[in-house]
């Protein structure tokens, strides 16, 4: 869990509002990260996948080990590539599109040609 403080801090600097499950949202409490808790799909409803049907879930971030977690997970999935939501497994992955959204609020993308593109390498 400690791996997930970093992308969440930066998440929560770009404005975004975290959800996590009962046990990861106590330990990002305790490192400072304001976050909501929420349940697993085992513990009963409302669930993490009630959120992401609700419309209340832009991003997940999903990194499992344990057969029930993974049993959830493709709930989670599921539901999350259902309605567009972007979907990661890995902390890399995340940390990558965590900092792409921090390039993206520093400045507006441009558009260049492969040719201009060529000229920085």
């Amino acid at each position: 869990k400690w791996a997930c403080v970093p992308i969440t801090r930066d998440l929560s600097a770009l404005g975004f509002d975290l959800i996590a499950t009962h046990g990861t949202a106590r330990y990002l409490r305790q490192n400072g990260v304001d976050v909501e808790a929420i349940n697993k799909v085992t513990e009963g409803q409302p669930h993490i996948v009630d959120a992401i049907i609700n419309d209340r879930i832009d991003m997940v971030i999903n990194t499992t080990s344990g057969a029930r977690s993974i049993g959830d997970s493709q709930q989670i999935r599921r539901n999350s590539l259902r309605r567009r939501i972007p979907y990661f497994t890995t902390l890399s992955a995340a940390t990558g599109a965590v900092g792409a959204l921090q390039e993206l609020a520093r400045r507006t993308p441009g558009v260049r040609s492969l040719q201009e593109y060529q000229r920085l390498i």
